[in-house]
């Protein structure tokens, strides 16, 4: 008999086996009634229970916890885990199944030790800044026990140490020039990376580019660290100039990607744009206006040159960016305009078509239509017109219009009623309608629609009219009188002309020369066509005219009257000025004299600017009538306006020859600085003048002091009868106050006689008459001391020149407005 028995420890197999030699088993019943069995053999299966159960008591080293393949960056700190129950032998650490040592500080490993406690069977490996050398497979060892405890090993743990790419390079460079259309490769290459790094690029956009990129790894020196190639072809365009592109390179050991740069300069073609920069409106280009064609390009380098073309014949003129036409006609409707620009990289061009807007106009215009009744015909409106001209078909019916048609062509079917005057109209937006007309006309037999009475003059030539409708036209027309047919080359006194005219007409005229008596009479017109023939009787009277003598004498008649009519007009005209004039009179003038002395025409009239003294005081003329009141104003200058008077009365009218003027007295003298007259004193009044005031009634609306040849000095102005022009006569025995009551001067008061001004006292010199108001202060030759003033006649023969007019006068004006005196002026 054998027993087995095995166990199981950590993966060894024991197996005991106990060998029971065969033995015949009694069996006996004791008291109780119980069997028992006796025999030798029960010793021995004794003996191999008690050894099966000392064998179940043995327990073998196992491990609690085996190293995992880990992952490492290069200056990281890594642990592979080991633990180990009932640990019998030794243990160590094993890399590329190199044993590394069994004391915990691993001694010749300053980086490398085991941590952990003893008590809990711990024996981790604990690596410190790891490097690129501590790649590589680790093992936990423990070796047999002193009791026969088998040695045990751990998996394989793989520390896979990770290694960051160095930065990427491109190879071109960060800048590279390109040509717009030639492929382009860009090589980046990443150096270092553990595992190899992946490399991607990014547009100017940053957007990944995936298309034509090649990659290629290759493994270092040191065996474990890689180089990666990555090669990116392009086609260079314009979208690509002054971009930038970017070249990422990372791994698993640093996820931030590291980068390389390279800018693109792209050389390209212009990429020419053409639009209207003036002259459109609304898209269209209106007839005669003045286009201007913009053309702009991008291009790098810059374009160099600019042509123009249309319909690809050269512009000539030296435009660049920009052309001009002028004047765009209709000619120019749909023409190609194309702009061209060049640059070292190639020639690029872009067009545009004119689009013209211009009036319609008639390519053809309608012609007269003859047709037979029941036949088709066709009228064709020809207009050329941008936009396209809108047709309309009129008919001109009797007593209306009516629409036919708005296409360019029209079909009638000939009729009495289709006949007629056909009218096509053609419109454009923003233009005149214009329109032509056609008649369709009916073919048949001619008629004859002339007066069938004529007149003509005897004597001259005679026209005889035969105006036929005839459709088609006349083969012939035949002219007959008093029954003979007129031929003009037997009989040269007659002519005969044909003429078509519109609607289908035609007129034969019969020319007489020289019409005599016998030229008068029937006449006989006929036409003949390819549809019938037509006759018409003509008489032609002779003309009964006036003679010629009466036409004569009623226009000589004519003439007359109206000549006459005329020059009544002309004389009215003048004596109704004549008379306006008069009324516009002042109400007192001065009349010159017949004459003027040599020496007035000649006197230096500028001499009233020189020396002249200023003085306060004017003249006060008060005028009154009885039928209104006058205002005063101070006297005035001749050719200087109004001048202030001195505020005393007029005492000296001067009238040449109606007085002797006192001796004149000489009251210059010498200063320093020259000869100074003293005009005041030299020209005093005379002392023969008094002035007393004017009654009031004796106003004269509009009188004249005229001078008088007769050997009176004054006359009184009328005071009864309101005349209109009072004149001054003279009288043997002049009274001084009365002279001067007569002449209308005012007076110093108004009770009683006036002393005389030239019988007062002059004790002051400012109170004398202002010189400039003398007849010898502007009269050079009349300035003598020693010469009287009446005395002396500046002329070349005395006797032969008449006297001067009076130098001073004084003329009464309009009362003013304000209020104020009249204002007197000299004359």
């Amino acid at each position: 008999m054998a027993a087995d028995k095995s166990y199981s420890r950590n993966k060894q197999h024991l197996k005991l086996r106990a060998r029971i030699p065969s033995a015949r088993f009694n069996f006996r019943t004791v008291a109780g009634g119980k069997r028992i069995w006796t025999s030798d053999a029960g010793i021995r299966i004794l003996l191999f229970i008690v050894c099966v159960v000392g064998c179940h008591g043995y327990q073998e080293q196992r491990f609690a916890m085996e190293p995992q393949d880990q992952s490492a960056i290069v200056g990281s700190r890594v642990t592979l885990p080991c633990r180990v129950e009932n640990k019998a032998g030794a243990l160590q650490w094993t890399k590329d199944d190199f044993g590394l040592g069994t004391h915990r500080n691993l001694s010749g490993y300053d980086r490398y030790s085991m941590i952990g406690s003893d008590e809990e069977g711990d024996f981790s490996l604990d690596i410190r800044d790891v490097t690129l050398e501590d790649d590589g497979r680790y093992q936990c060892q423990v070796s047999g026990g002193l009791n026969g405890e088998p040695a045990i090993r751990s998996r394989y743990a793989k520390l896979t140490v990770l290694v960051a790419p160095e930065p990427p390079r491109i190879i071109q460079g960060a800048f590279v020039e390109a040509t717009e259309g030639q492929s382009l490769d860009i090589e980046c290459e990443s150096v270092g990376g553990k595992p190899a790094a992946e490399i991607t690029w990014l547009d100017g956009n940053q957007a990944v580019v995936k298309k034509n990129v090649k990659s290629k790894l290759e493994l270092m020196a040191d065996g474990q660290r890689y180089k990666t190639r990555s090669v990116l072809r392009l086609n260079p365009s314009k979208a690509y100039h002054n971009q930038t592109f970017t070249c990422q390179a990372q791994n698993t050991a640093d996820r931030a990607p590291r980068m390389a740069t390279i800018h693109f300069e792209v050389k390209y073609v212009p990429k020419v744009n053409i639009s209207f920069r003036s002259g459109v409106i609304d898209g269209k280009i209106p007839e005669g206006n003045e286009a201007r064609i913009r053309c702009s390009s991008e291009s790098n380098p810059p374009p160099r040159a600019h042509r123009w073309y249309i319909n690809n014949n050269p512009v000539i003129g030296d435009y660049t960016d920009e052309m001009i036409i002028f004047n765009v006609t209709r000619k120019h409707n749909k023409a190609e305009v194309r702009c061209e620009i060049s640059n070292t990289v190639g020639t690029s061009s872009a067009k545009v078509t004119l689009n013209v807007a211009y009036p319609p106009i008639f390519r053809n215009h309608l012609h007269d239509v003859e047709a037979d009744i029941g036949s088709i015909v066709t009228l064709s409106c020809d207009v050329d017109g941008q936009p396209k001209p809108a047709i309309r078909w009129l008919l001109n019916e009797p007593g209306r219009i009516g629409v036919k048609g708005k296409s360019p062509n029209l079909e009638i079917v000939v009729n009495k009623e289709t006949a007629g005057k056909y009218i096509c109209k053609a419109s454009v937006t923003g233009y005149p309608e214009i329109e032509s007309e056609a008649t369709v006309f009916i073919k048949g037999a001619p008629k004859i629609i002339s007066n069938r009475t004529q007149i003509g003059a005897e004597g001259e030539t005679v026209t005889v009219e035969c105006l036929t409708e005839s459709v088609p036209k006349p083969d012939f027309i035949k002219w007959f009188f008093e029954g003979r047919e007129i031929s003009v080359i037997q009989d040269p006194n007659y002519a005969i002309l044909q003429e078509s005219l519109p609607d289908g007409l035609v007129k034969s005229s019969l020319v007489i020369k020289a019409s005599q008596s016998r030229h008068f009479g029937l006449y006989n017109c006929s036409v003949t066509n390819e549809y019938g023939n037509a006759n018409a009787p003509i008489m032609l009277k002779p003309l009964k005219t006036l003679p010629l003598y009466i036409i004569l004498i009623g226009v000589t008649t004519g003439i007359v009257v109206f000549s006459s009519f005329i020059i009544l007009l002309v004389v009215c005209h003048r004596r109704r000025r004549k008379k306006s004039q008069m009324n516009e009179k002042p109400d007192v003038t001065v009349a010159t004299g017949d004459a003027y002395k040599e020496s007035d025409r000649s006197s230096n009239i500028s001499d009233l600017k020189l020396q002249l003294p200023q003085s306060d005081a004017s003249y006060d003329l008060d005028y009154t009538s009885s039928d209104r009141s006058d205002t005063k104003a101070p006297v005035g200058l001749p050719l200087a306006g109004p001048v202030p008077l001195p505020n005393i009365r007029l005492d000296d009218f001067n009238y040449n020859n109606d007085y002797t003027d006192p001796a004149y007295h000489d009251y210059g003298y010498k200063t320093p600085a020259g000869f100074v007259y003293d005009y005041p004193h030299g020209y005093s009044p005379p002392a023969h003048l008094h002035v007393h005031s004017p009654p009031p009634h004796a106003r004269s609306q509009q009188g004249s002091l005229t001078r008088s040849i007769d050997t009176a000095s004054t006359l009184p102005l009328s005071n009864s009868n309101g005349s209109q022009n009072n004149t001054l006569q003279r009288t043997n025995k002049p009274e001084e106050s009365d002279a001067i009551n007569n002449l209308g001067l005012p007076s110093g008061g108004e009770a009683g006689p006036q002393t005389p001004i030239y019988a007062q006292p002059n004790p002051r010199p400012q109170t004398a008459v202002d010189p400039r108001y003398s007849a010898t202060y502007g009269n050079p030759y009349l300035r003598n001391s020693s010469i009287g003033y009446g005395n002396q006649v500046h002329t070349a023969k005395p006797a032969a020149t008449p006297a001067p007019p009076p130098y001073s006068a004084v003329r009464n004006s309009a009362p003013t407005g304000n209020g104020g005196p009249a204002q007197a002026t000299h004359v």
